[in-house]
């Protein structure tokens, strides 16, 4: 069974229609990524699977459950989690509250002490960081802070929009290896990316989203040598 299908989705901003018939799967234990242009509807689409936004058509099963127009906090206890662009950190907040602000279903609330240790042990920066206020650490540390409050909810589906956004090369790599770590430990992964090299590279399959819809599909290492992809995504000298 899939863990998530995604059926013919229409989405709008009030009369706008930003997302046409957009469907694809993510399967239990995978990593799937949406690759696009700015304005393609990859951020659309990930807030409108997280319970932010409500489709005006179409079906969104989790587990062979229709949850679409479901709230958030809804959906976040059944184990579907979005770590947003931009991080969105509580900036006078410390690292540990911040961290704690993810476990606040009860199922995540019974396990947070386990939960927080686990997210220290794949970000040991944060150990050093906890009393720390968020807003003052670097952009590499921010986002390890806003993966580990996702992981704080323990999550069945982790989505996560662009992680990669304004980090130096070196904590690209980081953030890449801890999200094949999370897959790895049993956690099924969406990801929107428009470092699309590194995007592919982790993931299992890929969708191409352009305009609002979706162009392509296939594996990552399928996409990586599509002849499309290399020129529209990466230039001729991309690979």
């Amino acid at each position: 069974m899939s863990s998530l299908r995604v059926e013919a989705i229409d989405v709008f901003y009030g009369d706008v229609q930003a997302v046409w018939n957009i469907s694809f799967q993510v399967e239990a234990g995978e990593i799937v990524t949406l690759v696009g242009a700015n304005g393609a509807g990859k951020t659309t689409t990930l807030r409108t699977l997280a319970g932010l936004l409500r489709p005006r058509a179409g079906h969104i099963l989790f587990d062979g459950k229709d949850v679409a127009g479901l709230p958030a906090n809804e959906l976040v206890a059944r184990g579907i989690v979005l770590i947003p662009e931009a991080r969105q950190l509580w900036p006078g907040m410390s690292v540990r509250d911040n961290l704690e602000m993810g476990a606040y279903t009860r199922a995540a609330r019974a396990e947070r002490h386990r939960t927080m240790q686990s997210v220290l042990e794949m970000f040991p920066i944060l150990q050093k960081r906890l009393t720390q206020n968020a807003g003052t650490l670097s952009g590499g540390e921010q986002q390890m802070c806003a993966i580990g409050r996702g992981l704080m909810a323990r999550p069945r589906l982790l989505m996560l929009d662009e992680p990669a956004l304004g980090l130096a090369p070196m904590l690209v790599r980081q953030v890449f290896a801890a999200l094949k770590e999370i897959n790895g430990r049993g956690v099924t992964l969406l990801l929107v990316e428009q470092n699309v090299q590194h995007a592919l590279r982790l993931a299992h399959r890929a969708y191409v989203l352009e305009t609002g819809r979706v162009t392509l599909e296939g594996t990552g290492a399928a996409l990586m040598d599509d002849a499309r992809v290399r020129q529209r995504f990466l230039g001729e000298a991309g690979l």
